[in-house]
């Protein structure tokens, strides 16, 4: 069975490959809620260098939306690779939603988007209502082509619930992940995977395909498991332990530290790289 490398045995020729970082944002870029100042500088710092920084979380757009706006990154691709925030000055694409500062894509037209909303909401209902201590995550505002069911941020759900949870999304026709914090339900064939093909696209007119060799992904979680399968260079912050068992594809490293002192370190060690 494959075990997790520690990060140090990354060798240094393919670390100075790397142009690249995609990352997922909750217990990757944050700890207790909140990116720490580490993480933050680390993000800073790679772009600084030349490397190109894109999140891709499971966190609605409306969350996201102060993040993609004050952080040092590309942009963020939010709801699990359903829609991009890219600050103006990052984007040579024409604004289309009339927010001066921000602007923001979708992988799905409008008319797509209001049908599954309305079919999301039915759903989110019917969980609530069948699975004991369901709720909707205090973030659901701002949700535009997903739901989300809170199983760790503020309510505890079992395991037998979280499965429940995901048969009821799925006999729906969902696609349902989950994340370290939610489960996650939609309606489409997006996934971070396909939303990291997209924004290359969108931001770059390049082929995610052509240049896996020089990317990496950081995770903690289940919900990062296609993206730990694709990326030859994929890492897993320390707390990702947790799902150690329940992961049939695992990142090839793991950090010592967890969280955002894990993600800092995956930043040093491609820096270091850099400097050689």
């Amino acid at each position: 069975m494959h075990r997790f490398e520690p990060l140090k045995n990354w060798p240094l020729a393919e670390r100075q490959r790397i142009t690249g970082v995609f990352t997922d944002i909750d217990d990757t870029l944050t700890t207790e809620g909140a990116i720490t100042p580490d993480a933050l500088q680390a993000l800073g710092d790679l772009k600084a260098a030349g490397l190109h920084v894109i999140p891709i979380t499971g966190r609605p757009v409306g969350w996201s939306e102060p993040f993609a706006l004050s952080w040092p990154v590309d942009a963020i691709v939010a709801e699990n690779g359903a829609v991009a925030l890219l600050q103006n000055k990052n984007s040579s694409l024409p604004n289309i939603d009339g927010d001066s500062l921000l602007s923001k894509r979708y992988q799905q037209d409008a008319a797509t988007r209001s049908t599954n909303y309305t079919r999301m909401q039915e759903v989110a209902q019917r969980v609530v209502l069948e699975v004991p201590g369901a709720v909707l995550s205090e973030d659901s505002a701002g949700r535009e082509t997903d739901i989300a069911i809170d199983h760790s941020e503020f309510v505890q759900l079992s395991p037998d619930r979280i499965a429940q949870t995901m048969q009821i999304m799925r006999a729906e026709g969902m696609t349902a992940t989950v994340s370290s914090i939610h489960i996650n339900g939609w309606f489409g064939g997006h996934n971070k995977l396909e939303g990291a093909r997209w924004i290359v696209r969108e931001l770059f007119n390049r082929d995610l395909n052509a240049e896996m060799e020089r990317w990496v992904y950081v995770g903690d979680s289940t919900n990062d498991e296609l993206m730990f399968q694709a990326f030859a260079h994929a890492v897993g912050v320390a707390n990702i332990r947790r799902f150690e068992s329940e992961l049939t594809h695992k990142p090839r490293y793991i950090s010592q530290g967890e969280r955002g002192a894990g993600f800092a370190e995956v930043a040093a060690a491609l820096l270091d790289a850099r400097r050689r």
